[in-house]
């Protein structure tokens, strides 16, 4: 089942104060500099285009702490991890970024907004947790007596044209409520889909977006990041690169290294992940394929507290990926 929501659905807060301004390509600058003044979004139009630069995406499982944690006041370190995923997420100069694990509750707020907001981005998000019983109305009842719900979410430089939620198989038991988060990003150069989503073990899931994900080629490519909970040689992995024809981002810039990115103990001394889940997969388009430029594991250190503990980002360290989404044209 899927909704479909306008571009009145996403977000832009004040700009950071701290947003930097020192570009990858002349185009980038351009944009940051439209983002940075609170331009409406239909100022884009008259951004110069040039030769479209390689965006830059990020994904990242957040670690929620738990629906208990809503309950509890406590989500294992949140508010200080989420310190390290900013700065982070600035000094890499991310353009998308998608979220899995985005949590709200009373407390808490709404991580994804409050990402988006430090950063001065847009963001949708999505909320798998309400499903739960069936009923989303039910459902939201459920989430007001714990105090918590999750689900993925896309934060974007640019703006966010439109988004729908489709809802996924519960291949693993009636109460596995999961979804995929598909959205438009308008940008300078054109239009392109973001999807984000966080799949159980059970390939049902899997093979369920990489369905979606195809059926929704245009002519632009399309980006699919998230957590799979599936390492590469899975089944589930082989049916989006295979069947479905998505490319594996990372692999194909890294033929020879591991990229692990589960799972770190957020205060363990040093890394402790052994298992490769969390994936940028390129759809390419019917006119333009798409080219990637460099792929890397990011948000894979720790920082150390003022009281001298470490603490990790996340039990997931994250991805990012340089691609190329529009043709080069003259100016």
């Amino acid at each position: 089942m899927a909704a479909l929501h306008g571009r009145g659905t996403s977000e832009l807060p004040e700009p950071d104060g701290t947003m930097r301004t020192c570009a990858r390509a002349a185009g980038l600058a351009a944009t940051w500099l439209v983002a940075a003044t609170g331009l409406a979004a239909s100022a884009w139009a008259a951004v110069p285009t040039g030769v479209p630069p390689p965006l830059r995406f990020v994904t990242l499982n957040l670690l929620h702490g738990g629906a208990a944690s809503g309950l509890a006041g406590s989500a294992q370190e949140l508010e200080q991890r989420l310190e390290i995923v900013v700065d982070s997420l600035r000094a890499l100069g991310a353009d998308v970024i998608a979220l899995q694990e985005a949590s709200v509750s009373r407390g808490r707020g709404n991580v994804a907004a409050r990402i988006a907001a430090a950063l001065g981005f847009h963001h949708v998000h999505t909320p798998a947790t309400e499903r739960a019983l069936g009923s989303v109305a039910v459902g939201r009842v459920l989430v007001w007596l714990l105090n918590f719900s999750e689900g993925p979410a896309i934060v974007s430089r640019f703006p966010i044209a439109a988004w729908e939620t489709h809802d996924l198989p519960r291949c693993r038991g009636l109460f596995d409520a999961r979804v995929l988060l598909r959205t438009e990003i308008e940008a300078p150069w054109g239009r392109f889909q973001v999807f984000s989503a966080h799949a159980s073990r059970d390939g049902c899931q899997a093979a369920r977006v990489g369905d979606l994900v195809r059926s929704r080629r245009a002519a632009a490519p399309a980006v699919l990041m998230g957590d799979f909970n599936a390492a590469e040689g899975s089944a589930a992995i082989a049916g989006l690169t295979g069947r479905v024809g998505l490319i594996d981002v990372f692999r194909t810039a890294n033929p020879a290294e591991p990229g692990f990115t589960v799972w770190q103990r957020i205060e363990a001394p040093a890394p402790t992940v052994f298992r490769r889940v969390d994936y940028v997969l390129l759809l390419p388009g019917t006119a333009f394929p798409g080219r990637i430029r460099a792929s890397r594991v990011v948000l894979d250190t720790p920082r150390r507290l003022p009281d001298g503990r470490v603490l990790w980002p996340s039990d997931h360290y994250g991805v990012l990926a340089d691609i190329e989404m529009f043709p080069d044209r003259p100016d």
